[in-house]
């Protein structure tokens, strides 16, 4: 049946019903639960709390902030905000959608800021022209046997733990945390694995186990809408263009100021995963996985740790590793100016701490989400954590931002070069086998068989 044919049969089933004396009670429940829905979801842009470490957030500030980020100034910055806030602070609902969607309209229409570094650097469009501009080097074999297993299954308990460590101190700075705690070397709370990471990480596995090496983009982007009912930031930002109909890449870049946070950046360990030892690979899938929700800068922070994790499946040293994986950033990008400050920085200095104060003086203008002030957490605990697990998230944990994101894939890395052995006891066994999430039809997993999937995944590839 054709289109016209289908609706017509519909009508022609349909016969009168007896209606209700009084519909209005229907048509008033029904706007009443719409309105609550759209109030909550605008005025989460004007005060939330990051749910694990209740940190405070206004995102209608950090759109602008973002927005500048990218050498664009937004006009009347000032007084859209102020709008926003008065219409909040006096529950002035109509007031407040105005000023949220004149915000959106804003940034949207930002104009160049000529004067910003910004331009100074290359952005990278397309996987093409990114990898034109690096060397890559050879895939090195990987035993696809048993041992596979041992590693990967070694990577996602370190992602986890280092997810449930982090959730609980992100989004405070450095002083705040050493003075709320000290060295944070134990879990703050009783750990739970409920974590938005491991979710856009999943929805790429499940998309490989479909779809194989002919994976795309878009088919992630699939499971992302048949899977996950929200996101933050760039995801959320995603989502509503995916579910428009704007597909990848343009669902990354269109009317999102938060193209180059870390949402990006948390989730390129999985692809390392599935393509143990073959950077150029893991780059690839990183890629087209990022500019699902991200662009420019953005993209490039997926692609630093998927090579992170791919290499870490053949080259134990920490420090030797990091500059592999720093090679393999463009030398003409911001991304790459950033991750060479950090390296320099831990070159000089003979703790994290003095080496991460630079970085924290150098990146404040950019939100604790920002993908940049993150990966230079990362350099540096990957390069001063030497062979022990516990320092390595004390690291990530004292340097404040992102923690969860910064810990999580930090720690596939190590643990995937260092193996399950070396991850203490008082780290694993509050974690067990279960993990928790929110992705339809997903709910709840086991750990030892998200590791089997993805070995399978990953000798599928090979």
């Amino acid at each position: 049946m054709r289109d016209w044919e289908i609706e017509r049969h519909t009508r022609d089933c349909q016969i009168p019903r007896q209606l209700p004396s009084d519909d209005k009670v229907l048509w008033e429940e029904q706007s009443d639960n719409v309105d609550k829905l759209l109030d909550r979801s605008v005025k989460t842009y004007w005060g939330s709390e990051a749910p694990g470490s209740l940190e405070r957030e206004v995102l209608a500030v950090a759109m602008i902030q973002a927005t500048e980020n990218r050498g664009r100034i937004v006009p009347d910055a000032g007084r859209l905000l102020m709008e926003g806030f008065t219409a909040i602070s006096c529950d002035d609902m109509v007031g407040l959608h105005r000023a949220t969607h004149q915000l959106f309209e804003g940034c949207r229409n930002a104009v160049v800021d000529e004067t910003s570094d910004y331009w100074h650097y290359r952005l990278y469009d397309t996987f093409e022209e990114y990898s034109s501009a690096v060397s890559f080097p050879d895939a090195v074999a990987v035993d696809m046997g048993d041992g596979l297993f041992d590693l990967i299954y070694a990577g996602w308990l370190g992602q986890v733990i280092g997810g449930a460590y982090g959730t609980c101190l992100e989004g405070y700075t450095t002083d705040n945390i050493r003075k709320a705690y000290g060295p944070v070397r134990r879990y703050v709370r009783t750990p739970n694995t409920y974590n938005d990471d491991i979710t856009y990480e999943l929805a790429l596995l499940v998309a490989y186990e479909n779809h194989g090496a002919a994976t795309t983009s878009k088919d992630i982007a699939y499971e992302w809408m048949s899977r996950i009912g929200f996101g933050w930031s760039a995801e959320e930002m995603a989502l509503r263009n995916l579910r428009c109909g704007i597909m990848p890449p343009e669902s990354g870049r269109f009317n999102n100021p938060f193209c180059e946070w870390i949402g990006s950046q948390m989730r390129g360990a999985i692809c390392g995963q599935i393509w143990p030892g073959n950077p150029r690979k893991a780059a690839e899938a990183a890629f087209h996985d990022g500019e699902i929700s991200h662009s420019g800068n953005g993209i490039l922070g997926e692609v630093f740790n998927a090579v992170l994790a791919s290499m870490a499946f053949y080259k134990g040293d920490m420090r030797g590793l990091l500059r592999d994986a720093i090679e393999l950033i463009p030398v003409d990008s911001e991304y790459r100016s950033v991750v060479d400050f950090a390296l320099e920085q831990c070159e000089s200095h003979d703790n994290w701490l003095d080496a991460w104060r630079p970085c924290e003086k150098r990146l404040e203008r950019y939100n604790w989400v920002h993908a940049y002030p993150n990966a230079a957490i990362e350099v540096i605990a990957l390069w001063f954590g030497g062979d022990d697990f516990t320092h390595v998230l004390e690291i990530c944990g004292g340097c404040g931002q992102d923690v969860d994101c910064v810990a999580a894939q930090v720690m596939t890395v190590w643990c995937t070069a260092h193996e399950k052995d070396d991850i203490p006891e008082y780290w694993s066994e509050p974690i067990g086998d279960r993990l928790d999430t929110y992705m339809w039809g997903m709910k709840t997993l086991s750990l030892c068989q998200i590791a089997e999937r993805t070995c399978a995944v990953a000798r599928a590839l090979a």
